[in-house]
């Protein structure tokens, strides 16, 4: 999508809502604005219509790239997290679906299931917003501008270097939008015009706010991503129809993780509380009663609402504590003696890495979970002595929730995280966070080649502290190419990229190098690396030949006579191939 483009479809959606919202204020035509308000019931609708709407311009968002890169994601995390909140709010059964109740119910599956950055700031606006919404029966122009106000602090507080011509921004000027509307109109559907107004007039100014946009010709994103769930909310309101079809199992592939191999333990239970009336649910006085009951516990949420699970023996003792507190939902009980059969046998099948180095699920030290978008890459980590290995990546982000029972599972109470991805390194974190008796350190590995320098690095008889700097060190050491195609025409500083071309990305500096031709365009960026380094290791996407792969390890060793040129299968999607030098 072009800079044109991208600005014509964003310019047309800001003047129409702005329209609108100018028909019903001052100085405009008037127009009839209800003054309804929402319930619970009408809370959820107007979620499913934001997913709805997001799912309709996904391809759009996806697309957004500050590079013409073909794994575009920003989207789909958004929208995987959205789907997972409003999964948690439709587990309130319908008698029970109050505004304190969904917002509650929308908090923790956005919590547990954000993917991304993206994802991990909409859960924490959706935090903020089922704080403000708390005790709260229904929603009016006051109560959504407050809880706008509060996820927009939720989502700047969890981002450790707010940039602005981001998600933050747009929602930053929606909040306050809707917060000055108040002196106009205190109605629902007046204040969410306003923001919905204000999200699409600062959509289009994010170029304006961050250079690096605005040299590529594209908005921001996650900004506009949050204008389309406001726009779905005002849809919703207005009663319009939004196209139908927003399942994710054509949009998003979900990750899996291998752990080490674990003897069957009881069963696992698992369920939602919603607290006795008048009553409220004490997160820390849950975990701590079945902490005696179990093991692998995990207990997130807040005093409205707690998901719960936890391994033992006697299920039924977990479920009539539960039931002791409030009512339940989603309960689910699983044979985990059965499943770690299933599991062993998958693993004998599938050459699992354990096989390769059986003595790693008993080594001592913190525990280490990496994540590996290639089936190569996950036996490449799990030869070095991963813990576990999260399936996923770039397209393919693990969710808050997956790393957090990952890092769960390990069973250490010091872990190590590589994310190997700036797009998965706040999931991370926040992962950690749903682990509170657990010391969780993420090492912000940028791509799998630095997680394996950091790998090789870890150093188990070190303080846990001094292990994670020498990591850190080691993984910054190295120079590292990404090789990738074009999706689009772009012009990214002084390269001119075209549809098809191949692309070669630094970690540092971008686009390194581009051209028609891949080897020459890989020889070019290999020239562009710092001299000095001895080994250059380079990793075989999923979709590149063996053939292919030797073609281009003879063409570097003509190129770089005297440096050993290590060819391994990596398995990557998108990415052909990625490429070290140390």
């Amino acid at each position: 999508m072009d800079e044109r483009k991208v600005r014509g479809v964003v310019r047309t959606a800001a003047e129409s809502v702005l329209g609108v919202v100018r028909q019903s204020i001052p100085g405009g035509h008037k127009a009839v604005v209800s003054d309804r308000t929402w319930d619970g019931h009408d809370l959820l609708a107007a979620w499913r219509h934001s997913a709805a709407m997001l799912h309709a311009h996904l391809e759009e968002v996806n697309a957004l790239n500050v590079f013409p890169v073909p794994d575009g994601d920003t989207g789909s995390n958004m929208l995987a997290t959205i789907q997972a909140a409003i999964s948690e709010a439709e587990a309130v059964p319908p008698a029970e679906r109050t505004v304190t109740a969904i917002s509650a119910g929308l908090s923790l599956g956005a919590l547990m299931g954000a993917r991304g950055n993206s994802g991990v700031i909409v859960s924490q606006i959706l935090r903020g917003m089922g704080e403000a919404m708390s005790g709260t029966e229904r929603v009016g122009g006051a109560e959504l501008a407050e809880a706008l106000k509060r996820g927009c602090r939720a989502a700047y507080l969890a981002v450790a270097d707010p940039l602005e011509g981001t998600i933050l921004t747009v929602t930053r000027e929606a909040s306050e939008a809707a917060t000055a509307a108040l002196r106009v109109s205190p109605t629902l559907e007046h204040v969410l015009r306003a923001a919905v107004a204000e999200a699409a007039a600062a959509v289009e100014r994010t170029p304006s706010l961050l250079a690096v946009l605005q040299r590529a010709g594209v908005v921001d994103a996650g900004g506009r991503g949050l204008e389309l769930l406001l726009r779905g909310a005002l849809a919703s309101f207005a009663g319009q129809h939004i196209p139908p079809g927003t399942t994710l199992e054509n949009d998003i592939v979900l990750p899996t993780w291998d752990g080490p191999e674990a003897e069957g333990y009881g069963y696992e239970t698992v369920f939602v509380i919603l607290p006795s009336a008048g009553e409220r649910l004490d997160v820390n006085r849950i975990r701590a009663r079945l902490e005696r009951l179990g093991e692998s516990v995990l207990v997130a949420g807040d005093d409205k609402l707690v998901k719960v699970h936890v391994h033992n023996e006697r299920p039924d003792e977990v479920i009539s504590f539960g039931l002791s507190l409030g009512t339940l939902s989603r309960i689910s009980i699983e044979n985990l003696d059965r499943q770690a059969t299933d599991v062993r046998k998958r693993a004998r099948a599938n050459a699992d890495w354990r096989d390769l180095n059986p003595t790693i699920a008993g080594r001592n030290g913190p525990a280490i979970v990496v994540v590996a978008a290639g089936d190569g890459l996950a036996r490449v980590f799990g030869t070095l002595g991963a813990t576990a290995v999260v399936r996923g990546g770039q397209s393919a982000n693990p969710s808050a929730g997956e790393l957090g029972e990952a890092i769960r599972a390990t069973a250490e109470s010091d872990v190590i995280v590589l994310p190997n991805n700036p797009n998965i390194r706040l999931a991370a974190k926040q992962g950690g966070d749903l682990n509170p008796g657990v010391n969780v350190v993420v090492v912000p590995t940028r791509n799998a080649a630095e997680g394996v320098a950091a790998m090789l690095a870890f150093d188990a008889d070190l303080a846990l502290d001094d292990a994670v700097k020498q990591m850190t060190a080691a993984a910054r050491r190295i120079q590292t190419l990404q090789v990738t195609l074009a999706v689009r025409d772009a012009r990214i500083g002084r390269h001119k990229v075209r549809h098809g071309d191949y692309m070669v990305l630094g970690p540092d500096d971008g686009l390194v190098a581009t051209d028609a031709n891949r080897t020459a365009a890989i020889l070019t960026g290999v020239r562009r690396l710092k001299p000095g380094y001895e080994l250059m290791t380079v990793y075989r996407g999923l979709d590149v030949d063996h053939r292919a792969a030797e073609e281009l390890r003879e063409a570097l060793g003509a190129e770089r006579s005297g440096v050993e040129i290590e060819l391994v299968e990596g398995g990557q999607p998108h990415y052909d191939f990625l490429i070290s030098a140390e």
